[in-house]
C-alpha cells in the first residue's frame, strides 16, 4: 500500500503526542482539519463479511449467453434473509440486468459479471440522473440505504500503467478476472447512430444502464476491482458518505466506434469514471481512470431554481490520491449539474495525456458556488490544465428575480509539474465571478503561453516556471 499522503496522516495523529512539540494537522483547504478516516486505506477482508454464497451453488447456470437476473437477484434476497455475507461470483463470465443489494450484503467478484445488452432487463424506477431526479433505468449494481457494503475482488488489471510498463488500448479491454462490465458496445453504438439522425439527441434519450449507483449509504468499499465499459456513467453516488474507492481499475474506449455511415470515430459516450452527487467524505486512492468523459465528476443539481430543491445539495470532502489518468475529458471536473462545492482535493495524481486537469464548468442557468478547491503534486501530460468556462449544452435558462451571482474562489494549484498545451484556459463572463485563485510552486510547460493570471481578481502568484 502506498505511504504517502494519508499513510503520513495516520502517523501524524499516531505520534504527535511524543513529538515533544505541537504539530499543526494535515487540513483542507479551508483550513479545518481532516478526519482521520481519510487515512485508512486498509482493505476489507474477505473473511470478515460473513458466509460465502457462491452464486453457482445456488442454481446460477455457467452459462454466459442467458441472462440471469432473477437467479442472481434471488442469491442476494436469500444472503439477506440468512443474516447477510458475501454474494460470489466466481471464474467465468454471468450476465445479468439490474441486481439490487441488501442491507448486511456484499459482492465479491473472482470471475465477471456482465450487464445485458438489452435494457428491458433493467429496471425502470424513480432514480437520480443528470442533476435530477426522475423516472429512469437502474444501474447493473444498485445499493440504496446501505450501512457497509462492500463491491470487491481479487485486484485491478493496473492502477498505474506508465509505472507497469502496460498500455492501456484506447478501443476496448476486458477481463475475465474480478471484473463487473457493462457490455456497453450496443449502447454507445445505438447512442452515436442517434446522434447521426439527430445531432440534439440528448443523453437520456438513448436509453442506457449505469454500472454501479450507490445512494443513501455510509461505510462503502469498492476495491480491487475492473469496473469497464459501462454503457452510461461508471460509478454514480448519490447522498452518499464515507465511501472509498481504493486500487480500481475504470474503463471505457475512448475511440474505436464509428456506426455504419458515420465518418467520426468515437468512443463510449458519458462514461463518467466517477460521478459524486450530494455527497460527502469520499475517498478515491490509487485508482486508474480511463474514459470517453470526465473522470472524477462533482455533481449536486441543475436549473435555475436548483437550490431550492431539497434532492439537491453540497458535495464536500472528497480526497482523490495517487491515482492515475489515462485519456479522460477531464481529471476533475466541477459541473455543470452542481451547486456548492468545496474543500477538494487531488493531490499526487499523474496525468498521461488527459484533455483537462481541473475543470470548473459555470452553467449560466444554474446558482453555483465553487470553492476551496486545491490540485497538489501533478505530473503528466495534459491538453489543457486550469479550464473555466460557461457550459450550455442542453441548459434552459429561466426568469428569476433573486438568481444568486455563480462564482468560483479559493482555488489553488500548488507543486505541479506538467507538460500543457493551454496551462490556463479561464473565460470571464458577467454570469460568474472568479476571484482568489492561487498559482504556487509549480513546474510548467506551456506551449500556447497563456498564463494570465491578472484577470482573476486578487490572484497568488508565487515561485511560478513557466517554459
Amino acid at each position: 500500500m502506498k505511504q504517502t499522503f494519508l499513510a503520513a496522516l495516520a502517523i501524524l495523529f499516531a505520534t504527535a503526542p511524543c513529538l515533544g512539540r505541537t504539530t499543526k494537522p494535515l487540513q483542507w483547504p479551508d483550513g479545518t482539519v481532516v478526519d482521520r478516516w481519510f487515512a485508512d486505506t486498509t482493505t476489507v477482508r474477505l473473511q470478515d463479511l460473513g458466509r460465502q454464497y457462491v452464486i453457482t451453488d445456488y442454481g446460477v447456470a455457467r452459462d454466459s449467453s442467458i441472462v440471469q437476473t432473477a437467479a442472481i437477484q434471488a442469491v442476494i434476497d436469500r444472503c439477506a434473509q440468512e443474516g447477510g455475507g458475501v454474494v460470489v461470483v466466481p471464474q467465468g463470465t454471468f450476465c445479468s440486468g439490474s441486481l439490487f443489494f441488501k442491507e448486511g450484503t456484499h459482492l465479491y467478484l473472482k470471475g465477471r459479471l456482465k450487464g445485458s445488452e438489452r435494457i428491458r432487463d433493467f429496471r425502470l424506477m424513480t432514480t437520480r440522473m443528470e442533476g435530477q431526479t426522475i423516472k429512469y433505468f437502474a444501474a447493473l449494481i444498485n445499493a440504496d440505504n446501505l450501512d457497509g457494503f462492500t463491491i470487491m475482488g481479487d485486484g485491478a488489471y493496473t492502477t498505474a500503467p506508465a509505472k507497469e510498463g502496460k498500455r492501456i488500448p484506447e478501443t476496448g479491454f476486458t477481463t475475465e478476472r474480478s471484473c463487473l462490465d457493462g457490455n456497453g458496445a450496443l449502447y454507445w453504438e445505438e447512442f452515436w447512430i442517434r446522434r447521426l439522425y439527430n445531432p440534439q439527441c440528448t443523453n437520456l434519450e438513448a436509453m442506457r444502464p449505469r454500472l454501479v449507483y450507490i445512494s443513501n449509504s455510509r461505510n462503502v468499499t469498492v476495491q480491487n476491482v475492473n469496473l469497464v465499459n459501462s454503457p452510461f456513467w461508471t460509478n454514480h453516488l448519490y447522498r452518499s458518505e464515507r465511501v472509498r474507492y481504493l486500487n480500481c481499475f475504470i474503463y471505457a474506449p475512448t475511440r474505436g466506434i464509428r456506426p455504419e455511415g458515420d465518418k467520426k470515430e468515437h468512443g463510449g459516450p458519458s462514461t463518467d469514471a466517477i460521478d459524486i452527487d450530494v455527497c460527502r467524505d469520499v475517498l478515491i486512492d490509487n485508482c486508474f481512470m480511463q474514459v470517453n468523459d470526465d473522470a472524477v465528476v462533482i455533481k449536486g443539481g441543475k436549473g435555475t431554481w436548483a437550490d431550492k430543491d431539497s434532492r439537491n445539495g453540497e458535495v464536500s470532502h472528497v480526497l482523490v490520491r495517487g491515482c492515475n489518468y489515462g485519456v479522460v475529458h477531464g481529471c476533475l471536473t466541477v459541473g455543470s449539474e452542481s451547486l456548492h462545492d468545496w474543500n477538494i482535493v487531488v493531490k499526487d495524481c499523474f496525468a498521461d495525456n488527459a484533455n483537462r486537469v481541473l475543470w470548473l464548468k459555470m452553467r449560466p442557468d444554474t446558482p453555483q458556488h465553487y470553492e476551496h478547491i486545491t490540485v497538489e503534486g501533478m505530473t503528466g501530460k495534459c491538453r489543457s490544465f486550469l479550464v473555466v468556462k460557461p457550459w450550455t449544452q442542453f441548459y434552459k435558462p429561466e426568469e428569476r428575480a433573486d438568481m444568486p451571482r455563480s462564482r468560483c474562489h479559493n482555488i489553488t494549484i500548488r507543486g505541479c509539474r506538467m507538460e500543457c498545451g493551454k496551462f490556463f484556459d479561464v473565460g470571464t463572463s458577467e454570469k460568474y465571478d472568479l476571484s482568489r485563485f492561487s498559482f504556487i510552486d509549480n513546474d510548467i510547460t506551456d506551449a500556447s503561453n497563456s498564463f494570465r493570471p491578472e484577470i482573476i481578481p486578487d490572484s497568488r502568484v508565487e515561485k511560478m516556471r513557466i517554459r
